[in-house]
Formats: C-alpha cells, sequence, structure tokens
C-alpha cells in the first residue's frame, strides 16, 4: 500500500494529464550515432519540479527546476536540442541532462525555467518539436573549448568552497553564475579525452564551453 501511494504521488509531480494525442513518429533509435545534427521528433512534453529540485540527475549534476535544462529517454546525455511548442510557437535551446519522462505518450521532460519560457507552465504539456543541435560533448572546431560541469549551488560561498576542492586536486576551475546559481566547472581541456579523464577524477558531466 505504501508504494503504491509513493508512486502514485509519484506521477502526479511529473505532469497533468494528456490534453492532446502525441503523433505517431516513429520510436526514437537506440544507437546513439543517429542522434545527428537536424535529428527531429514531435510529441508532447511536460515539466518537473519538486522533489527532484537539488538531486542529482542522470548526467550527475545537480537538478535545478528554474534552470534550462531537459529529461529524454534515449538522446545521448549533454546533447543540445531546440524545443519548439508548436502549440505557441515559442522556442528554446537546451541541454538534456537527465532521463524521462515516465509517464507514458509523452517524449520530453523539460525543468519548470524552460516551460516558463515556452508559455507551457499552466498547460503542463504543449505539443513540441525536438531538433537536435549539436552532439553530445562536441569539442569546439577551435579546439580547447571543452568543459566539466562539477556541481551547481545556490549559495557562491558554496561554489567557492568546491571550486578550491578541485583546484587542489589538480585541475584549473572556476566559477559561472547562471539565474540565480554558481556552476563550477573545471576546465577548459584542450580535447574530449583530456576532459573524459577529468570527469573520471571528479564527476560530474563534460559540455561545450
Amino acid at each position: 500500500m505504501a508504494l503504491a501511494a509513493a508512486l502514485s504521488a509519484q506521477a502526479c509531480v511529473w505532469s497533468v494529464p494528456l490534453a492532446t494525442t502525441p503523433s505517431a513518429d516513429p520510436t526514437p533509435p537506440a544507437d546513439p550515432s543517429l542522434y545527428a545534427v537536424g535529428w527531429t521528433q514531435t510529441g508532447i512534453a511536460s515539466w518537473y519540479g519538486e522533489p527532484f529540485h537539488g538531486r542529482a540527475t542522470a548526467a550527475g549534476n545537480t537538478y535545478d527546476m528554474d534552470g534550462i535544462s531537459a529529461a529524454h529517454r534515449t538522446i545521448p546525455l549533454g546533447t543540445r536540442i531546440r524545443v519548439d511548442n508548436l502549440d505557441t510557437g515559442r522556442s528554446i535551446d537546451l541541454e538534456v541532462n537527465d532521463r524521462g519522462p515516465f509517464v507514458p505518450g509523452r517524449i520530453l521532460d523539460v525543468s519548470r525555467g524552460a516551460a516558463r519560457a515556452l508559455e507551457m507552465i499552466g498547460p503542463g504539456t504543449a505539443r513540441v518539436r525536438i531538433t537536435v543541435l549539436g552532439t553530445a560533448t562536441p569539442v569546439s572546431a577551435r579546439g580547447g573549448c571543452v568543459v566539466v560541469q562539477i556541481a551547481s549551488f545556490q549559495e557562491r560561498r558554496n561554489a567557492e568552497a568546491k571550486r578550491q576542492e578541485v583546484a587542489r586536486a589538480g585541475f584549473e576551475a572556476s566559477i559561472e553564475p547562471h539565474q540565480d546559481m554558481y556552476r563550477v566547472v573545471a576546465g577548459p581541456f584542450e580535447d574530449e579525452p583530456a576532459a573524459s579523464r577529468a570527469r573520471g577524477t571528479l564527476g560530474g558531466f563534460i559540455r561545450r564551453c
């Protein structure tokens, strides 16, 4: 009984009942290499907040429900996508850093901050088109533009403490203000293999500078 109640409560957090029928697009390819730039998918998106705010995402960073991010079941973590709200015409570019949604008939969950930009807070769901803008952890053509994002904090002093910890581990580290949060990043690194080695020590996820 307790497990059933918990699952029911979680379902209420993730979304509201579907208002429209999702598109009949084919199931996304399972091979990550097939998510090339320009790959698209259409269907129903929703947004998620509590109780996931402050928890670790599938990418290893801290979920900020008022930030700009998305959860998808199969798109590789770190992939940059554009989301077009087909109901309102609003669009936003963001990064996939989590897994979901886990409600049948939905293709994407976005953070509350992204939902606000897409004008889907009130309805709770929207018809969207996803377009892949960049593959996961790409190395910039100019080089030296890959970092490892370690964590995000609401208090700058906590971010500074983490930055010092990363520096003591022998890595260049900095703090990036982002909306109301402070991101701690290591790097930049000359190439993706170097960033991957750092990630193995520090955790977090690799992203474009």
